[in-house]
């Protein structure tokens, strides 16, 4: 038995019509299904959680099959409500704009034959997922209202806080970005408003500690990202080469750089060749803590929740159970 959640709305509606197409397929294979719908922020977190929550009687040896039928943001609203890893088995058939851990994995952009992929799937992949505590927030910048959700949540591509964060939270909340996605330029709407963003960063200094290493103290930086994955951000190779079942977060750090030389190197990591820039560096750790002299956005794969000065990341080494 799968239980297939659908976003309908991923992309601007693209969600609902690829489970037409694939809905046919699972009936002519007779394959058993259960499908939902999500209905609103939260929904998904809310069936996985009911889905994922056994008995106290059930046999451990019992696994529950999920296929999520969503954008990076649905998988990771799926992560939150997922309540024992060990028994859960997740297939990922992506239909948003991003589509970064899809990217990584190499899975293509037929449905159909991503589909099959997962049904034929006998042995699943363990993957590296992160995980970001919230040590210290400012709850009059959150966009929710529940401090359990606040505290701790969960990543399967990516981290990050400051420039690419806000970028994420003001995309969240643009109509303009479902007008270009239903023309298929909704990369447009994160160009622009990365360019305002820009302009507008402020000053703002942190101290990283990268795992137990003495702390690096930037006097500037536009953001920190802590990745499993090799992209961000609809294809940005910010970290090339990360290995997500190694243990570890590759980290990119974009420091004291100007504006001018920020909008030069920033095409160049669609290459992952933006390392050359003085001031941008690259990490590894199984934990990084960051502190911040400002509260500064936080995303978990491109989903924002709250501004924060002192966060903590992790990587849970092949703590996911993928299909594909």
């Amino acid at each position: 038995m799968y239980y297939i959640i659908v976003n309908p709305t991923s992309k601007s509606g693209r969600g609902a019509k690829i489970w037409a197409v694939l809905k046919p397929v699972l009936q002519g294979k007779n394959i058993a299904y259960t499908v939902f719908f999500s209905e609103r922020i939260g929904h998904v977190c809310e069936l996985v959680r009911e889905l994922t929550t056994f008995p106290a009687d059930s046999s451990a040896d019992e696994k529950v099959k999920l296929i999520i039928l969503g954008g990076d943001g649905t998988l990771n609203e799926a992560l939150q409500g997922i309540t024992d890893f060990d028994r859960v088995q997740m297939g990922y058939i992506p239909t948003g704009s991003s589509n970064d851990m899809a990217r990584d994995l190499k899975l293509g952009k037929d449905p159909l034959m991503i589909l099959d992929r997962i049904l034929s799937c006998t042995q699943p992949v363990p993957m590296d997922i992160g995980c970001v505590t919230y040590e210290s927030t400012a709850n009059e910048y959150s966009r929710h209202h529940s401090e359990e959700f606040l505290r701790k949540r969960y990543f399967a591509v990516s981290c990050g806080i400051g420039f690419d964060a806000a970028v994420c939270e003001e995309a969240l909340a643009s109509k303009f970005k479902n007008i270009l996605n239903k023309i298929g330029l909704g990369k447009l709407t994160y160009l622009t408003i990365a360019l305002k963003q820009l302009i507008a960063a402020k000053k703002t200094s942190c101290d990283l500690y990268v795992d137990d290493k003495e702390p690096i103290h930037l006097n500037r930086f536009l953001f920190v990202a802590g990745m499993v994955h090799q992209y961000e951000g609809g294809g940005f190779l910010f970290c090339p080469g990360a290995d997500y079942h190694d243990g570890v977060m590759d980290i990119c750090v974009a420091g004291d750089l100007s504006k001018l030389l920020i909008l030069i190197a920033l095409p160049t990591a669609f290459f992952g060749k933006h390392y050359m820039f003085k001031g941008i560096d690259r990490y590894s750790a199984s934990t990084l803590k960051l502190k911040t002299s400002s509260p500064l956005w936080v995303h978990t794969d491109g989903e924002v929740s709250v501004k924060a000065d002192a966060i903590t990341l992790t990587c849970e080494k092949e703590k996911l159970q993928m299909l594909i």
